[in-house]
C-alpha cells in the first residue's frame, strides 16, 4: 500500500510454494485476508517471492495474464520482490543452501534476469522497481585465503554488472526504473555496511564504469550514475542490528558515497543480555534454546566485555560456547514478530526498526518497505497466530510507528 513515506507491503517469502501454481493458491488465500485488514479502502502492493521453478512457469503467457487479471480484479500491484532463495525455502533444511546458486554462477543470473523481466510487466506505470539478492556468496565458502575471496569477489561482480546493464537497458529503451538490491547478512560475503561500501567504492565501481562506458557507450559520469541507479541497498533491519550497527550512522556512511537504499526490509532479531550470575545466565541461554530450529540460519553474534565481537556460524555452535563468560550479550539471525518486544526473558532489536521508520518519515530514504518475518512456520508454538492475522498485526503496527502514533 502507498504511504506518506513509500509503499508498504509483506513478503510472500512467508508462503509455501515452489511450483507457480501452489505459491499462487496461497496469494489467492492470504493476500485478499490482509488487504482487508490493512488496506480495504487503496491498492495493495505485493513483495512477491517466486522460487526458480515459480518464476520459469510465471513467463508462460497465459499464467502471467492470468495473474495480472487477479492482481486487477483484487486491487493490488506488484511493486518489489525478493530474488535471495533460487530454490526451496519451506518443508526442506535450507540453512546455507539459501545462498545456491551464487553470484559467481550463470544460473542465479539468468534467474535474477528473469526476475526482473517479470517485474518489468508487472509493475505499474510509472511506478519503480526493486528485487533484493544475496551478498554475493556465503563467506565460508570463500574464506580459505585472500586470493580466494578476490576471485569470488571479481566473478561474483562482473556477473552483476550483466544484470546492471540489462536493467539499464530496459530503462533507456522507455521501460520502468529497476534496481537490483544487494542484502548483507551475517556470514555473507558482504555482511555489514564497511564491507558493503568497500565492494562498492573498491571492486564495483572500478570493474563498473568502463564496463558500462563501453557497453553503453556513455561518459565516465554517467555510467557511474548508471549502476548507482540499477545497484542499491537491501537494508535488512534485522541484518544490521545482528552487526550491532546504528542506523542513523549507516544512512550517514551510505549518503556520503552517494549509495542509495532500493529497497528497507522491516525485521527483528532476538537479543538478550548474559548476566554474569551462574544460574540467571542459563535462564537466557535455555530461553535460546527452542529457538534452535534445523530448517533455517541462525548465526549468532556475541558482544564481548571489551566492546569486541564473537562470530557463530549458527545457534548450535553459540549454545556449545555458553560458558564463555567474557560474551555478555548475544543477537541471533531468527525473524521474530516485529510487533513484539520481548519474549520472556529474550528480547528483540524492534527498537532499531522504531528508528529507522523515525528517520525514514523524517527524511525519505527508500521508496520500498517490507516487512520479512518469514519464520512462522518454525516459530515455538506459543508465538504462532493465524498466517492472515499475523501479517496485518504487523503491517498496522508498524503504520502506526511509520504515522508517529501510539
Amino acid at each position: 500500500m502507498k504511504t506518506a513515506y513509500g509503499h508498504l507491503t509483506y513478503c510472500t517469502n512467508i508462503h509455501p510454494g515452489e511450483k507457480w501454481e501452489d505459491h499462487f493458491a496461497q496469494l489467492r488465500k492470504y493476500i485478499p485476508a490482509v488487504k482487508q485488514q490493512v488496506a480495504p479502502d487503496q491498492p495493495f502492493g505485493i513483495g512477491l517471492r517466486l522460487a526458480n521453478t515459480a518464476s520459469l512457469e510465471l513467463t508462460k503467457e497465459e499464467n502471467l495474464n492470468a495473474f495480472k487479471a487477479w492482481l486487477q480484479q483484487e486491487n493490488c500491484y506488484v511493486f518489489t520482490m525478493n530474488g535471495f532463495p533460487y530454490g526451496g525455502f519451506h518443508d526442506t533444511v535450507v540453512k546455507d543452501q539459501v545462498h545456491t546458486p551464487d553470484w559467481t554462477q550463470a544460473d542465479r543470473v539468468a534467474y535474477t534476469v528473469r526476475l526482473f523481466r517479470l517485474l518489468a510487466a508487472l509493475l505499474p506505470e510509472g511506478m519503480e522497481g526493486g528485487i533484493s539478492t544475496s551478498p554475493l556468496s556465503y563467506k565460508y565458502w570463500c574464506n580459505r585465503c585472500e586470493e580466494e575471496k578476490s576471485s569470488f569477489t571479481e566473478s561474483a561482480t562482473l556477473n552483476m554488472l550483466l544484470v546492471v546493464e540489462q536493467l539499464a537497458r530496459i530503462h533507456r529503451s522507455g521501460g520502468p526504473l529497476m534496481h537490483l538490491d544487494v542484502e548483507p547478512e551475517p556470514d555473507g560475503l558482504l555482511e555489514n555496511t564497511n564491507e558493503y561500501i568497500s565492494w562498492y567504492m573498491g571492486s564495483l565501481l572500478p570493474a563498473g564504469i568502463p564496463f558500462i562506458m563501453d557497453k553503453l557507450r556513455v561518459d565516465e559520469a554517467e555510467a557511474a550514475s548508471i549502476i548507482k541507479n540499477h545497484l542499491q541497498l537491501c537494508y535488512d533491519v534485522c541484518h544490521f542490528a545482528l552487526e550491532y550497527e546504528v542506523p542513523k550512522q549507516v544512512l550517514e556512511q551510505l549518503r556520503l558515497y552517494g549509495l542509495k537504499v532500493g529497497k528497507l526490509q522491516i525485521s527483528a532479531a532476538l537479543k538478550a543480555d548474559l548476566p554474569a550470575a551462574a544460574e540467571a545466565r542459563q535462564k537466557v541461554i535455555d530461553a535460546f534454546r527452542p529457538f534452535n530450529e534445523p530448517v533455517y540460519l541462525h548465526q549468532v553474534i556475541g558482544r564481548k566485555t571489551d566492546g569486541s565481537l564473537v562470530r557463530y556460524p549458527d545457534l548450535p555452535q553459540a549454545l556449545e560456547d555458553a560458558g564463555n563468560t567474557d560474551v555478555v550479550e548475544w543477537r541471533s539471525h531468527f525473524h521474530v514478530p516485529v510487533f513484539a518486544d520481548r519474549f520472556e526473558v529474550l528480547h528483540s532489536t524492534q527498537p532499531d526498526i522504531v528508528d529507522v521508520l523515525t528517520l525514514q518519515r523524517q527524511q525519505p530514504f527508500t521508496a520500498h518497505m517490507e516487512v520479512e518475518t518469514y519464520t512462522w512456520d518454525v516459530l515455538p508454538q506459543g508465538l504462532k497466530e493465524e498466517m492472515a492475522v499475523s501479517v496485518s498485526r504487523e503491517l498496522n503496527w508498524i503504520k502506526k510507528i511509520i504515522a508517529n502514533k501510539d
